[in-house]
């Protein structure tokens, strides 16, 4: 708990702020969570009839100064391109994302270590 009086009153302003953000953050996840399993489903009647709701979501959040502008930009652009992507293949689901490096097994530690207790022996 804060002692300050300028620190009590900025914990209070930052609850009250908190309370009025929460929603529209939440309401944005959302929304971007949905879009995005449509757009991978390949529902594009879906996609087109939820985007202005999207559109209108980010922009309000935007507007608040709950996200920077350019992370609208960014998120509407995401949408919109996985979107026309979509479109361009015909309804089919996009490619799917970079697969992912598969990560080195761990054996050159363990090895070490049996030589190092080789080597003492």
């Amino acid at each position: 708990m804060p002692l300050i009086k300028s620190a009590k009153k900025r914990m209070r302003q930052n609850i009250k702020r908190k309370a009025r953000n929460f929603p529209v953050r939440s309401k944005l996840k959302t929304l971007m969570k949905n879009a995005e399993t449509m757009i991978k489903e390949g529902n594009i009647e879906e996609v087109k009839k939820t985007l202005p709701e999207v559109y209108s979501i980010i922009d309000m959040a935007c507007k608040k100064k709950i996200i920077h502008p350019n992370n609208a930009a960014r998120k509407k652009s995401k949408i919109a391109r996985s979107l026309n992507e979509l479109e361009s293949k015909g309804g089919a689901a996009p490619a799917a994302e970079k697969p992912k490096k598969a990560a080195k097994p761990k054996k050159e530690k363990v090895e070490k270590k049996e030589e190092k207790v080789e080597k003492e022996a």
